[in-house]
């Protein structure tokens, strides 16, 4: 009886795991769902991402899809910021490897600040460099066409 009460313990981390597991997977099956509009996307377990033309949508996952869900334009995006815990990053050498907070920061026209959250610097890196291209191309059309006509 003695040794039954001792496996006890490590038969609820088991069932503990398994239902981590389960969580977890039904989690990426809401967001394969999700994400087949966009052209570009990512999950980590702190936010979900995804591009679409000059859209870029975000929010946390869950089980039943993305919660507080943020669409925003880039043409409302007046700058770009990565913030490696608690400072922002001028050059994307400067961010540690091991850092712990790790957002992308949307600084819009109307003051509003869209935070993203990730979970790997090269991953934060690597959207930084790709959102930080699209809308200088972005600007730069719509900068080029206003002064044509």
């Amino acid at each position: 009886m003695e040794r039954g009460l001792m496996w006890l313990p490590l038969l609820g981390l088991f069932i503990g795991l398994a239902w981590a597991g389960w969580n977890e997977y039904q989690k990426l099956e809401a967001y394969q769902l999700w994400s087949k509009d966009f052209e570009r996307h990512k999950y980590d377990i702190l936010a979900a991402l995804g591009q679409k033309e000059q859209t870029l949508t975000w929010g946390k996952p869950t089980r039943k899809g993305l919660i507080n869900q943020r669409t925003i334009h880039l043409e409302q995006v007046q700058r770009l910021r990565l913030k490696v815990d608690q400072r922002f990053i001028e050059q994307l050498d400067d961010a540690a490897p091991t850092a712990r907070q790790i957002s992308l920061e949307l600084v819009l026209n109307s003051g509003e600040i869209g935070v993203i959250p990730f979970t790997d610097v090269e991953i934060a890196c690597k959207w930084y460099q790709f959102l930080e291209k699209f809308i200088a191309q972005y600007h730069q059309q719509n900068d080029s066409s206003q002064t044509v006509t």
